[in-house]
């Protein structure tokens, strides 16, 4: 049994009825929206998502209808930014599938965006789950502004730590935050048991992002380069801003310099990459990875002892220690 077929084992029964309710929960009338709908399924990933609202909902209690809600919602909302995503950022392959922009053009795209969106907003009213569409709702709000930050610092890389920890928390560590907090509130948690689970979420989030910072530096393609594709899109991340921050301010102008310039000769992106190990910024990034990943943790012991808690324990870890 693979490590995530373990974690999922306290919920494999619910985690099967969820993917048939999913699809259910994405018909329509319009064949064209059903045959990508159904080609959003075939691609679908890991299902981290849905993991983690059930295996919060299952620490506190027992899975019920609003769970399946909760779950439903969250992957609805967030399949919708995703499409988006890829038109906002000429992205035409999502998993090493074809994006739905590289199949069907960005009008559909951004018409099924909005399709899948509705659907969730609409899937949240109906069942009267107005807290539940509060809590994803500012988790998409915060993605957003997230995103918009972002892109406002990569364009002078004059972000400092408070402003990266600011970035990464409202794009990436919000919305796990929102699937632990979601299935805690689904299994009627007390409000200190729902924030309880809300920060849980977010320092593995946290963490999650920091993982994935660290690849940019530490994959290899196909030609024996670092993958650089962080630096190509001018996103600072933590392993770059703590060296750029810590180094001689002539390397630092000079290895910012590159990335501006985009320039990917004479091996610029594995001469940054070279640069960032030179000053620590693997290694810091690392120490604050393990941080938040303990943090987490630490959150897990206010809880009843039980297959949940085991499961989440191991998904931790496992966010953490992945390959890819």
């Amino acid at each position: 049994m693979s490590s995530l077929n373990r974690i999922k084992a306290p919920i494999a029964a619910e985690m099967a009825q969820f993917e048939r309710y999913f699809k259910h929960s994405m018909r329509s009338k319009v064949p064209l929206l059903d045959i990508i709908t159904n080609y959003i399924i075939r691609r679908k990933g890991k299902q981290m998502r849905p993991i983690f609202v059930f295996l919060s909902a299952k620490l506190l209690g027992n899975i019920n209808k609003s769970t399946f809600h909760a779950a439903a919602l969250i992957e609805l909302l967030h399949t919708a930014t995703l499409v988006h995503d890829d038109v906002v950022d000429e992205s035409y392959q999502r998993r090493g599938f074809f994006s739905i922009n590289a199949l069907w053009k960005n009008k559909i795209s951004v018409l099924v965006g909005d399709y899948l969106l509705s659907k969730g907003l609409l899937l949240a009213i109906e069942n009267e789950e107005f807290q539940l569409l509060k809590i994803v709702s500012d988790a998409t709000k915060e993605m957003a502004e997230g995103e918009l930050l972002q892109i406002e610092k990569a364009r002078k890389l004059n972000t400092n730590e408070a402003i990266y920890f600011d970035i990464i928390e409202k794009k990436t560590a919000t919305l796990l935050a929102s699937c632990t907090s979601a299935g805690a509130k689904s299994a009627n948690g007390t409000p200190e048991q729902v924030e309880m689970m809300k920060q849980f979420g977010k320092n593995i989030g946290i963490a999650f992002q920091i993982k994935d910072d660290l690849f940019d530096y530490q994959m290899i393609n196909a030609t024996g380069k670092p993958s650089g594709n962080d630096i190509q899109e001018k996103k600072i991340t933590l392993p770059l801003l703590y060296t750029l921050n810590n180094s001689k301010p002539a390397d630092s102008k000079r290895i910012k310099n590159i990335i501006q310039k985009h320039n990917n000769k004479s091996g610029s992106f594995t001469e940054v990459v070279q640069f960032v190990n030179l000053y620590g910024g693997i290694e810091y990034a690392k120490q604050k990875m393990n941080e938040y990943k303990d943090n987490s943790l630490k959150i897990l012991l206010n809880f009843e002892d039980n297959d949940a808690r085991k499961a989440l324990i191991e998904l931790v870890n496992y966010t953490i220690d992945r390959d890819k």
